[in-house]
């Protein structure tokens, strides 16, 4: 039996599936720990999974958008989101999160620690104590570290030609350039921990022994095969523990479900937008707000149900088409059962998530200030032409069978000193 020592914060759809492989570990034997904010709690809770929170670092007791300490949405501009990411999760708390880890390492004696891939400070204090680390990231690799990966954030695809890499390349170098505002806060951290100062804030990720990827390789655009020591190790997504049973409304006409993140990223004018589209159309919708917002802050025509949280596994069963702003587990879930999607993607890994489902076929992309109308004509043109579902069976055949052999647990094990 090896001891593992996980941890993450409260950043939405990463939470869960670091939660599940947790389990998965759990499950073979070993002892596992999952460091978190308080408000994850009731989610390790409900997997069985032994949770302790934060304490000196930064935590959020609730999932509201008053709890939200990110607040990416009120960031005007790329640099600004970056700025926030360092001053509120990788560099600024880097020292606070490392001091809560080592506790924890000094009361539970993990063999290994795992992180989510902003974490520094966890990072920080493996390396001080010389345990094995890796990193598990619940989506598309999001940091300009990995060779032959298109730029994150704005959706780009797989470059074809020289020019188009020159691109790339260019513009994953000014990224990194960007995140080096965090260095002086990341080598402070070090010099506390009794660490030698960094000359790249990424150089701290170097340290992992292995980086996983909780994707599908199928859906994701990084090169084959992957650079060391990435891995993709399958996708690992379920309801949420605050899901509440629902029942979709009867009849025969399409459903359309519609589901905007679990953070909030002030998507009320695009649900508006969403909700009135689907007025206007010969379909059952089911719209889920999440709980950053309450339903009854909107106005639903008949045919359309506003709730704050539905099992989508149960909903997709009998889904036409899945409107989203394409989170990671937002877009692979529809996928997975089959179902197209229409993304409004409204930042973060969304719009290359976007890119990976219109690239494929499986569904269409439009802008998160969309206009009624225009979300209305895209979503009879997905309801109507056969190609996108086709598509959508096709891209979620291959990742259901990512899924199916996924060994997150497995590449773990490989991690414990013999």
């Amino acid at each position: 039996m090896a001891r593992y020592l996980f941890t993450t914060w409260e950043g939405g759809g990463h939470v869960q599936p670091m939660l599940l492989v947790a389990r998965d570990l759990a499950a073979r034997g070993h002892a596992v720990l999952v460091l978190s904010d308080p408000c994850n709690e009731s989610d390790a809770a409900a997997l069985d999974v032994p949770f302790h929170p934060w304490t000196t670092a930064p935590f959020q007791t609730g999932k509201t958008r008053d709890d939200d300490r990110l607040k990416d949405h009120e960031a005007d501009n790329p640099l600004a989101v970056i700025q926030r990411l360092l001053d509120r999760v990788m560099a600024g708390p880097a020292l606070a999160y490392a001091q809560d880890t080592l506790a924890a390492i000094d009361t539970f004696a993990p063999d290994v620690v795992v992180s989510q891939e902003l974490l520094l400070g966890p990072m920080a204090a493996a390396e001080a104590k010389g345990l094995p680390l890796a990193l598990l990231a619940a989506n598309v690799w999001s940091l300009p570290t990995m060779p032959g990966a298109p730029p994150f954030g704005a959706g780009m695809l797989p470059a074809t030609s020289d020019e188009e890499r020159g691109m790339h390349a260019m513009v994953g170098q000014m990224s990194r350039t960007f995140f080096q505002a965090g260095l002086p806060d990341l080598n402070a951290a070090r010099a506390a921990l009794g660490l030698a100062p960094l000359d790249d804030l990424f150089a701290q990720l170097d340290t992992a022994k292995a980086i996983l990827l909780a994707t599908s390789r199928a859906f994701d655009f990084a090169p084959d095969p992957l650079p060391a020591p990435f891995a993709h190790v399958g996708p690992y997504l379920a309801d949420p523990a605050w899901a509440q049973p629902f029942t979709p409304p009867p009849g025969d006409a399409p459903l359309v479900v519609v589901s905007f993140s679990s953070l909030y990223q002030a998507q009320e004018p695009a649900l508006r937008a969403i909700i009135a589209a689907l007025g206007d159309l010969p379909v059952r919708g089911v719209a889920t707000t999440g709980p950053t917002i309450d339903p009854a802050e909107f106005e639903a025509p008949s045919n359309v149900s506003v709730v704050r949280s539905a099992p989508h596994g149960d909903l997709l069963k009998h889904a036409a088409l899945f409107v989203t702003h394409a989170g990671h587990g937002s877009a692979l879930r529809p996928l997975m059962a089959g179902v197209p999607l229409l993304c409004l993607p409204m930042g973060r890994d969304q719009n290359d998530n976007a890119a990976r489902v219109a690239h494929r076929g499986a569904g269409l992309t439009l802008p998160a200030d969309a206009n009624s109308e225009t979300i209305a004509a895209a979503v009879r043109r997905l309801l109507e032409e056969p190609a996108f579902k086709a598509a959508a069976e096709t891209l979620g055949a291959a990742i259901r069978a990512d899924e199916a052999s996924r060994d997150a647990a497995l590449v773990l094990e490989g991690l414990v000193p013999g």
